[in-house]
């Protein structure tokens, strides 16, 4: 299947070949299985709850228990988000999600960007998740020294890459059985945690040196990045069952079920462990059931489902790693090199070269920079905002020009919640920070020469006097 999606035979239309490769990836998704609904929703809620949530509370705490407001908003955003990605995905049930949005409503550069754009957030952000990870890993190894940690960072990455290179059915799988062992104890603390919350605890409202919108702003985006995921099923449409029906539901129950989980465990956490204490905790959670019931093994077992938890979210991460790439490169915007795929149907080229950036990520967090954890969020969360902003504009594009034919009431709530989703993804660019968005940019702008390269080397060129927009037999 690797080159059947590069160079278009002369003379085959572009009707043709969208049949054709409907029909390819309907062969491999019936040989190696689809996600049901259980499983779509598991791997969005495995994708937003992964390692992120067992540290956020500590960078949180440094912004002081403003940070809770913070959480409520961004959940309130999520939400609209996962509403406004439900319809698209029934309206576009094609693989690539955002990217597939923005390239139908927009054109093919727009859709290059925010494909480029999510592959860094991908790649970046299993970076972040494995930082975590090596931290409660090390709750019981001890490992100090920065060549131990990116060895275990090493672990974390490449254990899920084997994973997906297996095929999609151990995929669904694995994504299901961790969902539910990390879930579990995080409810637990979520829920008894509530019983044991001291006022004292807190901390101050603003425990900025700035005015608390600025620290509202800040802690916002850095909560961001433990909702990104939302949009994990409509990169995946192509494997999803019954995608008009299920992206949708999928995403909102998969976003409804980590806000309530999110927000009671911050309050817990803050309230159970004392805020200069959490401040400068590795494993806020483990500590947090140490408060509890006095220390024991309790903190051991949060501290192992931790580490369950970022396993079972890099293999979900590492999955849209290479989807987003490989649906770009099925309409040529990507190099054709990503849509190469192993005999169980996995694209490999995808998996093996971000796994590869992200463990060069890591080894810059533990060689390289101080406060890495927080740094890489940041970057993560702004390259985040571009796809999730040009597919909620996708969805204004949609309604405001008639093309969903929606009236009356139906179409002044799709344009409340999609201008929700606007503004949301205005704000989060904000609170991302200037360093992080000029980093965040300067990415950005190294996709357009790969973009050229790729649309040169399949000889599409832009118009030229006397010149024709492309060679015959060949479709933009």
């Amino acid at each position: 299947m690797g080159d059947s999606f590069g160079d278009r035979p002369r003379g085959r239309t572009a009707a043709e070949e969208g049949v054709i490769r409907d029909d390819a990836a309907e062969a491999i998704a019936s040989e190696h299985g689809k996600l049901g609904l259980p499983a779509a929703t598991s791997l969005v809620v495995g994708n937003i709850v992964g390692t992120g949530v067992f540290l956020l509370p500590a960078s949180l705490a440094a912004y002081g228990t403003v940070s809770i407001l913070a959480m409520a908003l961004v959940s309130i955003g999520a939400i609209a988000l996962a509403v406004v990605f439900g319809r698209l995905g029934a309206r576009v049930p094609a693989g690539g999600g955002p990217y597939a949005y923005a390239k139908d409503a927009f054109g093919e550069f727009p859709g290059f960007w925010n494909a480029w754009s999510f592959w860094l957030t991908a790649w970046i952000g299993n970076a972040a998740i494995a930082v975590v990870w090596v931290n409660y890993v090390n709750y019981f190894l001890h490992w100090d020294s920065a060549v131990a940690q990116t060895a275990l960072a090493f672990v974390a990455l490449w254990i899920p890459a084997l994973i997906n290179l297996s095929g999609v059915r151990n995929i669904g799988a694995f994504t299901l059985v961790t969902t539910v062992l990390k879930f579990i104890p995080l409810i637990f603390v979520a829920v008894v945690g509530l019983f044991f919350v001291r006022s004292a605890n807190f901390g101050p409202f603003n425990a900025t040196d700035g005015n608390w919108i600025g620290a509202v702003s800040t802690a916002g985006a850095l909560a961001l990045f433990i909702y990104s995921g939302v949009e994990s099923v409509t990169i995946v449409a192509e494997k999803i069952k019954n995608p008009a029906r299920n992206i949708g539901r999928a995403s909102v129950y998969g976003v409804l079920i980590c806000a309530a989980m999110y927000m009671l465990s911050t309050v817990a956490i803050f309230g159970t462990v004392p805020h200069d204490a959490l401040v400068n905790s590795p494993a806020p959670f483990a500590d947090a059931i140490n408060n509890m019931f006095g220390g024991g093994i309790g903190g051991g077992i949060m501290a192992a489902c931790a580490v369950v938890s970022g396993i079972g979210a890099i293999n979900g991460w590492t999955m849209l790693v290479a989807e987003m790439p490989m649906a770009a490169a099925r309409d040529g915007l990507f190099p054709e090199i990503f849509t190469r795929e192993n005999r169980r149907g996995a694209p490999w080229v995808g998996i093996v070269l971000g796994t590869a950036l992200t463990s060069l990520v890591a080894v810059y967090n533990y060689f390289g920079t101080t406060e890495g954890f927080n740094k890489i969020l940041l970057i993560a969360t702004f390259t985040t905002v571009i796809p999730y902003f040009f597919s909620a504009c996708a969805q204004l594009f949609w309604l405001v020009t008639g093309a969903r034919k929606v009236r009356g009431a139906r179409l002044g709530r799709d344009l409340t919640i999609t201008a929700v989703a606007i503004l949301f993804a205005f704000w989060m660019t904000y609170g991302a920070g200037m360093e992080a968005v000029f980093i965040g940019f300067l990415m950005m702008l190294v996709g357009i020469p790969v973009y050229i390269w790729t649309k040169a080397k399949r000889g599409e060129y832009g118009t030229r006097e006397g010149a024709p927009a492309s060679p015959p037999g060949r479709s933009r």
